[in-house]
């Protein structure tokens, strides 16, 4: 769902795509994650395609959750400085990363939340 959010921003630099977007990596990391309007589709495709659980470290996605919405942030600060250019560079880095994660469940925020647990054992606890 990031990741088609993010296309559409990249063809129609239209900014109310990257306040969704934030809006709902703000209500992952500090309200309950149920509440977030992307879940609630996840979940729903997750269902209508019988897909199974991948269960995955916590701490790890959410970490992950904060490069995301810092992202979202550069992205909107982009397009509201007419940064055009920078806009689509962290987009496609952005994209990347979402694409990594939905076709083969390699998550770029999750390892190196990985490599900092083992430098700093009580990182995010």
């Amino acid at each position: 769902m990031v990741s088609i959010l993010l296309v559409t921003y990249m063809i129609t630099f239209n900014v109310f795509i990257l306040y969704i977007l934030f809006f709902d990596f703000m209500v992952r990391l500090f309200c309950k994650k149920k509440y977030s309007p992307i879940f609630q589709i996840s979940s729903l495709l997750k269902k209508l395609f019988k897909l199974k659980d991948e269960f995955t470290d916590g701490g790890a996605k959410r970490l992950a959750g904060y490069f995301g919405l810092f992202f979202v942030l550069m992205l909107i600060a982009g397009n509201n400085l007419n940064l055009y250019f920078f806009s689509i560079i962290v987009s496609f880095i952005f994209l990347s990363c979402a694409l990594l994660e939905a076709f083969f469940n390699y998550c770029i925020g999750c390892k190196i939340y990985f490599l900092i647990k083992k430098i700093y054992p009580s990182f995010m606890n």
